[in-house]
C-alpha cells in the first residue's frame, strides 16, 4: 500500500506536465473544443475509449447485420482516417525538411560561434597581459609626463595671450567680428584676473584699445541703411557679447529696424495711390518693384505686405527675443522695460499696417466673383494669427478680424447697392415699356403687364441669388477665419440675411410707398406702374419672402435668430405697401376720371343748351377708360366676389327711376308748401350710407368699384354748383342713363351705382329752373344710338 500511494503523486506529476504539450497539440490542429462525453469509455473518439466494453455493449444492443452494417462503416472510417494520415504527412514533409535542416545549420553555426568567442577570450587575456606590461613600465614616468603636459598646455596658453593682439587685429581687417569676439572672450578672464602684472598689463592694454575700435566699427555697421535685419542682430548679439549697455541697444536696434519697416509701409501706401489714380512723382521705387506701373490687386497687396512688412516685423521681433528677451539678465527689470518698448513699438507699425490694409479692402468695389479678396482677407488672417505665437503679449487678431468683418460688410453693402440699382433699373425698364408706343390693330398689349411684373419677379429673385452664391465664397471651408464663431455668426445672420435680404425687402418696400406719396407733378408715375408694384408686393408677401429668407438661412447655416427681423413683420410690411400703392392707384385713376367729369361740367352752359341728341363725348370716355382699367387690373388680380345681380336689366330699372323721379318732381311743383331738400335728405337717411374712400380688397371688382365710386361722387358735387335748364337736366338724364348702361358691369353691387346715379339726377333737378324730365324710350333710343 505504501509503495501505491508514493507513486500516485508521480504519475500526477507525470501527467500534469504532460498537459501543456497535449494542450499545444490540440490547439495547433483545432481540437480545443473537446465533445462533453469524451470521458464515456464507449466513445471511440475519446481519450478513455474501452474497446472491451464498447464490443460487449454493441453485442448486446445490436443485432448480426447491425453489427456487420457497424464493421463497415468502421471499416471506412479508418481508411479514411488513413488517407487523411498519409495526406497529411505529404503536405507537412517539406516543413519538415526545412526544419531539419535549419537545425542543422544552427548547429553548425553555434559551433562556430563557439570557436569565434574561445579566439576573442584568448585575445583579450593577451592585451590584459600587455597593457600590464605597459604600466609597470611607464610607472615610474607618469607622473613626470603628466607635468609635461601641463607645462605644454600653460605655454599654448601663453602663447596665445601674447599673439591676442595681433590676432584681433588681424580679424578687424578681415571684418571677422565674429571671430575677434570669440578670441576676446575667451582671454578676457585671464587678462582681468592678471593685469596687476606687468607683462600681461600690457597685453591687456592693447586688448581693450583693439576691442574699442572693434566696438565703433560694429556701431558703424549698425548705424548703416543698407544693413538687413541679420546683419543689426549679428551687430548687437556682438555688443552685448562686449558688454554694451542692453538697454540703450535695444533702442538703438528698434530705431534702426524702423527705417527698414518705414520703407515697406512706404511701399503699401504707394501702391494705394497707384490704385487709385493719385500720381506720386519723386517717390524712390524698388528695383523690384520699378516695372509696376499700375495698382496691385489686393491679393497681390496682401502678399506684399505679408512677405515684406510683416516678414521682416517677425524677423525683427524674433532677433530682439533672442539678444534681449531670451539672454540671462544680471538685472530683470530690464526684460520688462525690453518687452515694454518691443511691445510699443510693434503696435505702433501694426497699427500703420492695419490702417493700410483696412483703406485697401475698403476699395474693392469690383462686381463679381469675391475669390481674390477672400483669398487676401484668409492670407492675411493667417499671418496674424502667427505674430501672436511670436509675441504673445499681443494680441493682432482681433484687429485683423475686425478689418475682415469690415470687408465682409462693405462687400455686402455693395452687393445690397447694386441690388438696389438693379431694382431701379427694372423700374426704369417697366416705365420705358409702358411708354412706348402701341400699334395700330394690335391687341398683344393686353398681356404686357403680366409680362413686365413676371420679368421683374425673376429677374430680381435671381440677382439675390446670384449675390448669395457670390458671398457663400466668405464661408469656404478652407477659409481659416470663415470657421471662427465671431466671424461666422455675425456676418450669415447680421450682414447676409439682415443686412442684404431684409435690408432689400425693405427698400423695395420704402419705394414703393415713395410712390404713393403726393407730388405736384401727378404725371410722373404712371398709373399702371403702381398697379404693378402692387402685385409685386402682395407676391412678396405670398411666396417670394419666405423663399429667399430659406435661401439665405439654408446656404449660410443661420442658426442664431434671437435679434433678426421675423417674416412675419415682413409680411405685414410687404402686405401694407401693396395696400397703399392699390389705393393709390385706386384715387390716382378714380381723380383721372374725376377731372374730365369736372371739366365737362364746368365748361358746359347748362342753363342755355340745346335739346339733348345724343350721348356727350366725354361718357363714351369714361366708359372707355374703365373698360382700359377693368383689362389692366384683370391681368393682375383675380375677379373678386360680386353681389347677385337682379334679372332684370339696368335700362328698365333707370327707366323706372327716371318716371319716379319725374313723378315726384310734378308732385313738388304742385305743392310748394313741402320743403324739397328734406324730401331728398329723409329718402338719403333710410338708404345704405356709400363710403367712397375705403380701404381696397386686393380682387378687380373692388379696385374698378373704388374708381367708379370715386367717379361718380365728383360726377354729383360737379352738378351741385351748377343751374340747370330743361335741356340741361335733360342731357344729365341721357348721361346718367348711358354710364348706368355699361358701369353696373364692373363694380361689386349695381345697386351702388344706381344709388350714385339716382342721386346725380335728383340734385341736377333741384337746380333745375324748368324741371321737364325726358321721356324713358327717348332717353333708350338716343343711349342705344349713341
Amino acid at each position: 500500500m505504501i509503495p501505491r500511494r508514493i507513486s500516485q503523486p508521480t504519475n500526477d506529476s507525470v501527467v500534469q506536465d504532460e498537459r501543456p504539450y497535449r494542450r499545444d497539440l490540440k490547439s495547433f490542429y483545432g481540437l480545443e473544443n473537446e465533445d462533453p462525453d469524451a470521458g464515456n469509455p464507449c466513445n471511440i473518439d475519446g481519450a478513455h475509449f474501452q474497446p472491451e466494453t464498447y464490443l460487449s455493449k454493441l453485442i448486446q444492443e445490436k443485432s448480426l447485420t447491425d453489427l456487420m452494417d457497424e464493421e463497415q462503416k468502421m471499416v471506412r472510417e479508418i481508411r479514411g482516417l488513413d488517407s487523411d494520415m498519409q495526406t497529411l504527412v505529404y503536405e507537412n514533409y517539406n516543413k519538415f525538411i526545412s526544419a531539419t535542416d535549419t537545425i542543422r545549420k544552427m548547429k553548425n553555426d553555434f559551433r562556430k560561434m563557439e570557436d569565434e568567442m574561445d579566439h576573442l577570450a584568448s585575445n583579450m587575456s593577451a592585451i590584459t597581459d600587455f597593457s600590464a606590461s605597459i604600466s609597470a613600465t611607464l610607472q615610474d614616468r607618469r607622473q613626470q609626463i603628466t607635468k609635461l603636459v601641463g607645462v605644454h598646455s600653460l605655454l599654448k596658453k601663453l602663447q596665445f595671450l601674447f599673439e591676442l593682439p595681433a590676432r584681433l587685429n588681424k580679424c578687424i581687417e578681415m571684418e571677422a567680428y565674429v571671430q575677434a569676439v570669440r578670441y576676446y572672450t575667451k582671454a578676457q578672464r585671464v587678462l582681468h584676473q592678471y593685469e596687476h602684472m606687468p607683462s600681461f598689463q600690457a597685453i591687456h592694454r592693447d586688448c581693450e584699445t583693439i576691442i574699442k575700435q572693434l566696438c565703433c566699427k560694429l556701431r558703424e555697421k549698425f548705424k548703416q541703411k543698407e544693413s538687413t535685419a541679420k546683419q543689426l542682430t549679428e551687430c548687437v548679439d556682438l555688443l552685448l557679447q562686449l558688454g554694451e549697455p542692453a538697454e540703450s541697444l535695444c533702442q538703438e536696434f528698434l530705431s534702426h529696424a524702423r527705417h527698414k519697416l518705414d520703407e515697406d509701409l512706404e511701399e503699401l501706401d504707394r501702391q494705394i495711390k497707384l490704385y487709385i489714380g493719385e500720381t506720386t512723382p519723386g517717390t524712390e521705387q524698388r528695383p523690384s518693384q520699378a516695372y509696376v506701373t499700375s495698382g496691385m490687386d489686393v491679393l497681390e497687396f496682401v502678399d506684399l505686405g505679408c512677405n515684406g512688412f510683416l516678414s521682416n516685423i517677425c524677423l525683427v521681433i524674433a532677433s530682439y527675443n533672442d539678444m534681449f528677451l531670451n539672454r540671462p539678465q544680471a538685472d530683470e527689470s530690464l526684460d520688462t522695460i525690453a518687452l515694454r518698448k518691443l511691445v510699443i513699438f510693434v503696435n505702433e507699425l501694426m497699427e500703420q499696417y492695419f490702417s493700410f490694409v483696412r483703406k485697401r479692402v475698403q476699395l474693392e468695389k469690383e462686381t463679381g466673383d469675391n475669390t481674390i479678396l477672400v483669398r487676401a482677407l484668409d492670407r492675411f488672417h493667417r499671418r496674424l494669427q502667427a505674430m501672436n505665437k511670436l509675441l504673445p503679449d499681443t494680441d493682432f487678431s482681433r484687429a485683423g478680424t475686425e478689418i475682415v468683418s469690415r470687408g465682409a460688410k462693405d462687400r455686402v453693402a455693395h452687393y445690397l447697392q447694386s441690388l438696389k440699382q438693379h431694382f431701379a433699373d427694372c423700374l426704369t425698364d417697366i416705365r420705358q415699356s409702358l411708354a412706348a408706343p402701341r400699334l395700330v390693330g394690335k391687341q398683344d398689349h393686353n398681356a404686357r403687364l403680366s409680362d413686365l411684373l413676371g420679368n421683374i419677379q425673376t429677374s430680381v429673385v435671381e440677382q439675390i441669388k446670384s449675390v448669395l452664391i457670390n458671398l457663400q465664397a466668405f464661408i469656404a471651408s478652407d477659409i481659416t477665419f470663415a470657421m471662427k464663431p465671431y466671424f461666422r455668426g455675425p456676418f450669415c445672420s447680421q450682414d447676409v440675411r439682415e443686412g442684404l435680404v431684409v435690408a432689400f425687402i425693405k427698400h423695395v418696400c420704402s419705394v414703393c410707398n415713395d410712390f404713393c406719396e403726393v407730388s405736384g407733378d401727378k404725371t410722373m408715375t404712371p398709373p399702371t406702374l403702381l398697379l404693378i408694384l402692387s402685385r409685386f408686393c402682395i407676391d412678396l408677401e405670398n411666396a417670394t419672402i419666405s423663399y429667399l429668407l430659406s435661401l439665405a438661412e439654408e446656404q449660410f447655416m443661420v442658426e442664431d435668430k434671437t435679434s433678426v427681423t421675423t417674416m412675419t413683420e415682413l409680411f405685414a410690411l410687404a402686405k401694407e405697401t401693396g395696400q397703399r400703392l392699390l389705393n393709390h392707384y385706386v384715387r390716382f385713376q378714380g381723380l383721372t376720371i374725376s377731372q374730365m367729369l369736372r371739366k365737362s361740367v364746368e365748361t358746359r352752359d347748362w342753363l342755355n343748351t340745346i335739346e339733348p341728341r345724343n350721348v356727350r363725348a366725354v361718357m363714351k370716355r369714361v366708359v372707355e377708360d374703365i373698360t382700359v382699367i377693368d383689362m389692366q387690373v384683370g391681368q393682375l388680380y383675380e375677379e373678386g366676389i360680386r353681389k347677385e345681380r337682379s334679372s332684370d336689366s339696368s335700362r328698365r330699372t333707370h327707366a323706372l327711376s327716371s318716371a319716379a323721379q319725374q313723378s315726384r318732381r310734378q308732385q313738388w311743383n304742385y305743392a310748394p308748401s313741402v320743403d324739397n331738400s328734406l324730401m331728398s335728405n329723409i329718402q338719403k337717411l333710410f338708404s345704405e350710407k356709400i363710403e367712397i374712400f375705403s380701404a381696397v380688397e386686393f380682387s378687380k371688382v373692388s379696385v374698378l368699384t373704388g374708381i367708379v365710386k370715386i367717379s361718380l361722387k365728383t360726377f354729383l358735387e360737379c352738378v351741385r354748383l351748377r343751374t340747370f335748364g330743361k335741356y340741361g337736366i335733360q342731357q344729365i338724364q341721357v348721361d346718367t342713363h348711358y354710364l348706368q348702361l355699361y358701369l353696373w358691369r364692373f363694380v361689386s353691387d349695381e345697386n351702388l351705382v344706381q344709388v350714385l346715379l339716382d342721386e346725380i339726377v335728383c340734385s341736377a333737378v333741384h337746380r333745375c329752373v324748368d324741371p321737364t324730365m325726358m321721356e324713358p324710350s327717348v332717353i333708350d333710343l338716343i343711349c342705344e344710338r349713341g
